[in-house]
């Protein structure tokens, strides 16, 4: 299991990026952390949003949450 350690727009791009299977720089995206759950985080990139675990895993997400 993949542990995402430092919660830097850096390595949340990096994670989203193996995820979508395209480059994406961490200027690109908004992350705000996920009040439901420590170690997640909400993640919007260009018109998509995905939610990330504390475990580095990345899914889609229909949920709103702050711009």
């Amino acid at each position: 299991m993949d542990i995402v350690y430092a919660a830097e727009k850096p390595s949340i791009a990096k994670v989203l990026s193996e995820h979508v299977q395209r480059d994406i720089r961490p200027g690109d995206i908004q992350v705000h952390a996920n009040p439901d759950e420590t170690g997640s985080f909400f993640i919007r990139w260009r018109f998509d949003r995905y939610i990330m675990s504390p475990d580095g895993a990345v899914e889609a997400s229909n949920r709103e949450y702050p711009d």
